[in-house]
Parts: C-alpha cells; structure tokens; sequence
C-alpha cells in the first residue's frame, strides 16, 4: 500500500506507518499534476490538511485510490459523501488537535483581556518615549476567574474549551442546535479526577445575555453563527475568539460592533477570505489575530500522524 502525504505528516505518522508495513511517498505535488501524480505512482491513500482539495473529479480520475484521509477536524476540502458512494474510506482526525485549538484560544483570551496583542504591537514602536502613557491605556484589563465563558459547539474542541474555562474557575455555558448533556473530567497531576456533567442550551438570547467570553467552536454552518441579532443581545464589553471557520461570524458587522464598543475584543484565528484576510480586520487594534494556527503545534501533529497511520493500518488489515 503507498501512502501520499501530500500536505506533510509527521515524523511519528510516518514511522508508525513504515512499522506496518506501508509505503509512504516522498513528495508534494501541485493540485493540477496531483491527479497524473496518483495514477503514475498508483497511490492508495491520499492523506491532506487543508491546503490540498479532494474532489468529485479527482476521486473519478483515481481508481487506485482506496482511502482519502485528513489530518484534523474539517472535511470541508473533501467531497466525503461522494468518496463514500464511490466506495472509498474517508478518515480523520477528531480528536488529536482538540487540546491545541483549545489552549490557541484561551491564549487569545489572555491577549485580549490584558491587551497583549496591542501592547506588543505598539511596545516597539513607543515603548521608549510612552511607557508611562501606554501602562496607563493598558490598566482596564480583567481576569478570567469568576467570568462566564460561552462555547458555541459541544465537539471535542468545545468540551477541551470548557475543561479549561472550569480549570481557571470560569463559569461554563454551551450553545448547541440541539441540548445534550456531557460527563467532562479533568486529570490532575497527582491523579485525581473531577468529573462536570454540563448541558447546552439552544436558547440563544439565554447564552448571550450574560456570557463575558465567547468561543465559536462549530464545524461549517450555511449562514452566520453570529451576525447583527446575536451582537445586539451580548452584554457590552464581551469577548470573542473564532478558531471554527471562516464564515461562521459576520466579519463586517463584528468591526461595527467593535466600534461602538458594545465587543471589547475580538480574536480570529480563521477568516471568511483566507488566506487573503480584508485589510480592516488585520489593521484593527481591538482584534488578535492569527493565521489559522489552532492545531499547530508539534504535540497535535504528532498525535494527528499517529492517529492516521493507525486507521490505515487497521484498514489494510481489514481489506487484505
């Protein structure tokens, strides 16, 4: 079995896959030669991230593809359904890069409640001439303790969100489409566990009213999760960081309420025009922003190579 990595995996990925038995081939190949590419090297498994798309047509032109996997949450880059009526396995990886999409988060809530991404911004630039000026228009920040967080989405980054919102003594809030009630546990460093069964609610004006920040963690949605109706019942001074996708928030209603000063901060590690953000948002002082970082670090990919070489193996043990 050949393994095409198209998009990278990691170190760990490719040494589980070599340990059984599977071939993986060196090379990244250009979206318009990746069809001639997989037929020449007649290539079984097509493994991608985001950057590679994997579509009716290339599923049609490729009858020695067996598996399509990718390495993360989204499958917006695959045609899954067609894949699947075309007898193909598609994978992914729920799980792996939960934990690092959650800390992304919380490490834009630091930023923004104690204004670090402005700070570091205008530190260099007036650093030595305004010191005493810029402590000063830095000192209305807030903790994060005793503050209620909202989590739109219940999956496994949403629950990851929440273990840590409980872990800073936050109080917790869950939006879904549909209630549902989750036993989450955390595991402390001398072993103990403490477990929280939390609900969601799919009232929407019962999640905002109060809510002081705000995590969007939903697959794609048709429309806006949050347009002009939502920001308009949100306490004044709130917080929101989007890491889901880019069109799950109103980007240019969310600048106007940044302007009125009804959201205090907002973060965006996803944008509606990636990888060509509008420059608004990236010129906006109240925003902290990153390029679609959430599941990049070393221990998710690790975990997501590994994660994947396994599912592969285990197919392959299956249809052999």
């Amino acid at each position: 079995m050949k393994v095409l990595a198209n998009d990278g995996i990691s170190k760990a990925g490719e040494n589980k896959l070599k340990e059984g038995g599977i071939e993986l081939v060196d090379a990244k190949v250009s979206q318009e030669h990746l069809i001639g590419f997989i037929n020449d090297n007649k290539v079984d498994v097509l493994l991608v991230r985001s950057a590679t798309k994997v579509r009716q047509d290339l599923i049609d032109a490729c009858p020695t593809l067996k598996i399509i996997g990718r390495g993360g949450v989204g499958m917006d880059n695959i045609d899954v359904e067609y894949a699947i009526e075309k007898g193909l396995y598609v994978i992914n990886t729920p799980n792996a890069s939960s934990r690092s999409v959650a800390e992304l988060v919380f490490a834009h809530f630091f930023s923004l409640a104690r204004f670090l991404h402005e700070s570091n911004r205008m530190m260099p630039l007036e650093g030595d001439t305004q010191f005493n000026a810029l402590k000063k228009s830095y000192s209305n920040a807030s903790e994060l303790e005793a503050k209620t967080l909202g989590v739109i989405g219940f999956g496994g980054i949403g629950q990851e969100v929440v273990k840590m919102g409980i872990s800073l003594g936050m109080k917790v809030k869950v939006l879904t489409r549909k209630p549902r009630t989750e036993t989450l546990s955390l595991n402390f460093f001398d072993g103990q566990t403490v477990s929280f069964d939390i609900t969601s609610t799919t009232d929407y004006a019962e999640f905002l009213k109060d809510t002081d920040f705000i995590s969007i963690n939903t697959p794609k949605t048709e429309g806006y999760v949050l347009d002009t109706p939502q920001f308009g019942m949100m306490k004044d001074g709130v917080y929101i960081v989007n890491t889901a996708r880019g069109g799950v928030v109103n980007e240019v209603t969310l600048l106007d309420f940044i302007e009125s000063g009804k959201i205090a901060g907002a973060a965006l590690d996803v944008f509606e025009n990636e990888p060509t953000p509008e420059l608004p948002l990236l010129m906006n002082p109240n925003l902290s922003l990153t390029p679609h970082l959430g599941g990049n670090t070393l221990d998710a990919q690790e975990k997501i190579g590994t994660e994947l070489a396994e599912q592969i193996i285990a197919i392959k043990n299956s249809i052999a």
